[in-house]
């Protein structure tokens, strides 16, 4: 099926001057696809030409490549979420079900990297970031096993942490335990910063959402917490990082795109909430966007930081 374009061109609302050298006024919002439950784990996979992503409650990985449209690459997930390439291209997924960092190798047989810390089982790995160094950086939130919509009812046996995890040496490590609900995460094209989304208690009266921001020591050891953005309407689920540090955060109107100070630039409005995104294309200067149920793209002006 080959990309529909939306027949509304003006996609942006523009919040700061600055954000009209990052947008292209001829690019307009595409819809790639549609008819899925829920919409996550986008990641750009340039060797293979085509981009990755979960229908997470139909617990099925799909693959979209423009001009052929999309296709079921594996089923069932694992009720898989968010996903990443390792050093070695090699795909990197949280699981829900199995409550699991998993890396599928070159044989597409899978690996489990981590289901345990301290020798309780994990929640339900929800996003990951791959390092430069090779470590794999993981949120754990227990949105996957406390409902049968995205993994099933499971019960939790620590609390919600990030953590990294060292495939060199097999170990994993609790990096930060004071999270309600960390979500999606990205580090900043240096590598200094980390992003990381706390969402919070979905099922309290008011629960913790904003963007939080760590600097990166030698060996994973973070400092400086802060609280980065808070996101509105809606709040911040995933995240990624443009090659000028900006960050475009899922939001409930669509993306919003934020400065290195934590500044409102501007949005992509999208008609639903959006869960996921990623840079993808061959110059890593396409958005792709799950809204919901459906998927989205745009050109920008400007390109994804490196994965690595």
């Amino acid at each position: 099926m080959a990309a529909q374009l939306l027949v509304d061109y003006d996609a942006f609302e523009i919040v700061d001057p600055s954000f009209t050298r990052l947008i292209l006024d001829n690019a307009p919002l595409e819809r790639l696809a549609e008819g899925f439950r829920w919409l996550e784990g986008l990641v750009w996979m340039g060797d293979w030409n085509c981009l990755l992503f979960q229908d997470l409650p139909s617990d099925r990985t799909m693959m979209w490549r423009d001009g052929e449209g999309v296709s079921l690459w594996r089923s069932p997930s694992h009720f898989a979420n968010g996903q990443a390439r390792d050093r070695e291209g090699r795909l990197i997924s949280c699981s829900h079900r199995l409550r699991a960092l998993l890396r599928t190798e070159y044989d597409g047989s899978l690996t489990v990297l981590a289901d345990r810390h301290d020798g309780k089982r994990l929640n339900s790995p929800n996003d990951v970031a791959v390092a430069a160094d090779g470590a794999i950086w993981f949120t754990d939130p227990l949105y996957g096993i406390s409902n049968d919509y995205e993994g099933g009812v499971q019960a939790s046996e620590q609390r919600p942490a990030l953590y990294r995890f060292d495939p060199r040496r097999n170990l994993l490590q609790a990096a930060a335990r004071d999270f309600d609900g960390p979500n999606g995460l990205a580090f900043s094209p240096d590598q200094s910063l980390l992003y990381v989304a706390e969402t919070g208690d979905q099922t309290g009266p008011d629960p913790k959402q904003y963007i939080r921001v760590f600097r990166v020591g030698e060996g994973g050891a973070l400092s400086g917490d802060e609280i980065f953005h808070r996101v509105a309407p809606g709040y911040c689920d995933g995240l990624k990082v443009d090659a000028n540090g900006n960050i475009w955060s899922s939001a409930g109107d669509g993306v919003h795109c934020l400065s290195p100070r934590g500044e409102l630039l501007g949005k992509i409005r999208i008609p639903y909430r959006v869960s996921n995104l990623c840079f993808g294309g061959p110059a890593r200067n396409r958005l792709f966007i799950g809204g919901s149920h459906t998927l989205y793209a745009i050109y920008l002006n400007t390109r994804g930081a490196t994965p690595y």
